[in-house]
């Protein structure tokens, strides 16, 4: 598969299987977001695996939406704020963008191993953190409920869901 019709596969899954992903292929993605590139090489990450009932149970609470609760397992993408590479003219904290690429690295992952995910930045913070004891420093970023699929991606969907390329690229500069 080249990486265009593996981008196009990788689609916000709200229906999974109840059946746990294996260990290997949670790995091979934990590794696709550690090779992610970030600003300055500071790998300002931390990923938290959830696939214990105890746990996904605690996750569900942060998180009100009925489809949520189908996930078996979960991988918390967090920032390390301290870490974190700031650009010297302005002060801009990059933490967030680091933690996008990885986190996009391993949604790419998850769907080449014939898995689903879904990105979710819309959750209590405060209470997700308390739930993984997450210190000060480290903030969570986006949850990414992730399983076998029960849905499927409609790889002809980005032709209707996507702006032109002619609305979105200029040549030298931007002209209105």
């Amino acid at each position: 598969m080249d990486f265009l019709d593996l981008a196009k596969s990788r689609y916000s899954s709200r229906d999974y299987r109840a059946q746990m992903v294996e260990d290997e292929k949670l790995t091979y993605i934990l590794e696709a977001g550690r090779i992610a590139p970030s600003a300055n090489n500071t790998q300002p990450w931390i990923f938290i695996i959830v696939k214990e009932k105890k746990g996904l149970e605690k996750i569900r609470l942060c998180y009100h939406r009925e489809w949520f609760k189908s996930a078996p397992c979960y991988i918390i993408a967090c920032g390390r704020h301290d870490e974190s590479w700031k650009r010297s003219s302005d002060g801009k904290d990059h933490c967030d963008i680091d933690v996008a690429i990885a986190t996009d690295h391993m949604t790419l992952a998850a769907s080449q191993q014939g898995l689903a995910t879904c990105w979710i930045c819309n959750f209590n913070r405060e209470l997700l953190s308390k739930h993984l004891n997450l210190p000060e420093i480290i903030e969570p970023i986006v949850i990414l409920s992730i399983g076998y699929p029960n849905d499927k991606a409609d790889m002809e969907r980005h032709r209707f869901t996507r702006k032109k390329l002619d609305y979105i690229v200029y040549e030298e500069k931007y002209i209105k």
